[in-house]
């Protein structure tokens, strides 16, 4: 496994930016971005392929939020715009088994320890 953490959570206004960014501690296959609000089941937000030609966003990310990745760095990030006070939560990165993207929490074999996001109204 991999060692993984983000960073760039913060507190924001509605509508404004976030960007976060994840660092991982060697070489990662398909990636993602997961969030969890308290007493609720992680979700998926947006994942990625290993090359990071191939994103897949779930429909509250469409159009606001973009997932990316540099292998060279071993990074992954997610540029969150107009942000809501519904997007409040912890997100956390991912590393998946594979190297396409993948949707469902049981494909993930590493995770990092969360960054809070919180959207203001």
């Amino acid at each position: 496994q991999v060692r993984l953490e983000e960073s760039g959570g913060g507190l924001v206004q509605t509508g404004g930016s976030l960007r976060l960014s994840c660092v991982a501690s060697g070489t990662t296959l398909a990636m993602a971005w997961f969030r969890q609000f308290p007493g609720k089941e992680r979700e998926l937000v947006a994942t990625i392929s290993w090359t990071g030609t191939t994103a897949r966003y779930v429909d509250f990310a469409k159009d606001r939020f973009t997932i990316s990745r540099n292998n060279d760095k071993r990074t992954l990030s997610l540029q969150m715009n107009n942000l809501k006070p519904e997007d409040t939560g912890v997100y956390y990165c991912a590393a998946a088994g594979g190297v396409n993207p993948a949707f469902s929490q049981r494909d993930y074999t590493s995770w990092g320890q969360g960054t809070q996001v919180t959207v203001s109204s």
